[in-house]
């Protein structure tokens, strides 16, 4: 029995989705663009120097959508995924992934996305199994705003992959092996814990890493 483990953005996506979401919303004017991308960049540029708070991001991202009634917000999502994802979904991505599902391994995409963004995503590469950021609804499924639990970043991947392995009556150890793809030094606490960690258009810090440890290292786009 072997697991496969994914993050998303930047390793089966050459971009990242969430950070796209946002310009999304402000092309089709339904948030106040001039502050929401000052904002949106900001929070970006410290996910990218490894400086982000979770926290206040996902609260600042769930809160965008807590100010949709869930019909817009289903529309919303459907033409970002025709206009923005569909079309960065590649080949290359598409190949690893299958590689996994037609040797009939567990996988899963653990991101620290918000699960809105990446559940339909997950959907449209054919993964069963998604570990992201979970947005509180109220009785009416109406998203809130609030986060339910920790944020699926750093060490937090860690903790939210064993509690959905353990639902399932599994540990990491009851794998033969178990893979990790992912482009960040953001992930490095779930990467030194697996058996096979692999560097995936990898950032520089994470290339740096991987080298001096003797990780694989590849490359799905040529961006």
């Amino acid at each position: 029995m072997k697991l496969a483990l994914f993050d998303l953005d930047h390793t089966l996506l050459p971009i990242d989705s969430d950070f796209e979401w946002g310009q999304f919303l402000c092309r089709v004017g339904a948030v106040d663009a001039a502050e929401f991308k000052r904002r949106n960049e900001d929070f970006y540029d410290q996910y990218q120097a490894g400086t982000l708070d979770p926290v206040e991001y996902l609260e600042f991202s769930l809160g965008t959508l807590a100010a949709f009634d869930p019909e817009e917000l289903a529309g919303l999502q459907q033409r970002y995924m025709t206009e923005v994802v569909m079309p960065n979904i590649l080949p290359s991505a598409r190949a690893l992934l299958q590689q996994h599902l037609d040797a009939g391994d567990l996988v899963a995409i653990v991101t620290a996305t918000n699960h809105f963004v990446v559940a339909p995503i997950a959907k449209a590469f054919g993964v069963e199994h998604v570990i992201a950021a979970m947005p509180e609804r109220d009785a009416a499924g109406r998203i809130t705003g609030k986060l339910v639990g920790t944020p699926t970043q750093g060490e937090g991947k860690i903790v939210h992959t064993k509690a959905w392995l353990e639902k399932m009556g599994h540990t990491l150890d009851s794998f033969d092996s178990v893979h990790f793809y992912s482009d960040s030094h953001n992930d490095l606490p779930l990467m030194s814990i697996v058996s096979h960690p692999i560097a995936t258009n990898p950032n520089a810090k994470l290339s740096e890493h991987a080298t001096a440890q003797g990780w694989p290292l590849i490359h799905l786009f040529n961006d």
